[in-house]
């Protein structure tokens, strides 16, 4: 598990040289860690390195791994940031702290009546199709103010901000592009306002391959995974 002690250390230093880059502070730059395929001991390792927020795709295979990690469950922050049919909104609702995939209202409206009146509201960011894929989830950046509006008015839901996956690039400017977008819509939305006490704080882009170019367009959540746990084996 060395390797991932090592490879959190490495992760943190290019957030901070990515962020003095751009005049930034590295603390304003929160690293989640993305531990879809990989088993509940790396998150352990990674978590006793000091990594506290964690993201997950897949619905089943992070309940088993929140349930294996029970012990660690007041100390650890669990993103939801893959895609999420509305049959699979309530264990979502009931588990997580964070989902950033939100693309549509029933999606937000269903997350929103399944939270448990018990647990804080749960944070969520809409997810743009920043690229205008047809096979990428999200919603079109024109259709986002509406949206946005509708579900900051939801209760028990707190919505933080945006997230994209935007299409890989190849060199830095190719891939501060996209992002670059997010962060101007970002700023309407701020500008234009929302409803009162709506703040939004979270631009969640950038992974392995592009967090520099992420953290230099305004990334406060850089979603990485590979460069932390390694390869990922999707076989099983």
């Amino acid at each position: 598990m060395s390797h991932i002690v090592d490879n959190l250390a490495a992760v943190h230093a290019r957030i901070a040289e990515a962020a003095r880059s751009a005049g930034r502070a590295p603390d304003s730059v929160r690293l989640l860690a993305v531990s879809k395929t990989f088993p509940a001991e790396d998150v352990r390792a990674a978590f006793a390195a000091g990594q506290r927020a964690f993201g997950e795709n897949y619905v089943q295979e992070s309940l088993s791994k929140i349930e294996a990690l029970a012990d660690l469950r007041s100390a650890l922050e669990w993103h939801f940031i893959g895609p999420l049919q509305s049959n699979k909104t309530r264990p979502v609702a009931e588990h997580f702290d964070w989902v950033h995939s939100v693309d549509r209202l029933k999606i937000a409206q269903r997350l929103s009546e399944q939270r448990p009146d018990g647990l804080p509201p749960l944070n969520v960011c809409l997810q743009i199709n920043v690229s205008g894929e047809a096979s990428k989830s999200g919603v079109a950046p024109a259709e986002a103010p509406a949206l946005a509006r509708a579900i900051a008015a939801l209760p028990r839901l707190r919505l933080r901000g945006l997230m994209s996956i935007p299409e890989p690039a190849g060199d830095l400017q190719a891939q501060r592009a996209p992002h670059r977008t997010l962060r101007t819509l970002f700023e309407t939305l701020v500008a234009e306002g929302l409803d009162e006490g709506v703040e939004l704080d979270t631009l969640s882009m950038g992974m392995s391959s592009d967090l520099e170019a992420a953290v230099l367009e305004g990334a406060t959540i850089v979603r990485i995974g590979t460069a932390i746990f390694g390869k990922r084996d999707y076989s099983h």
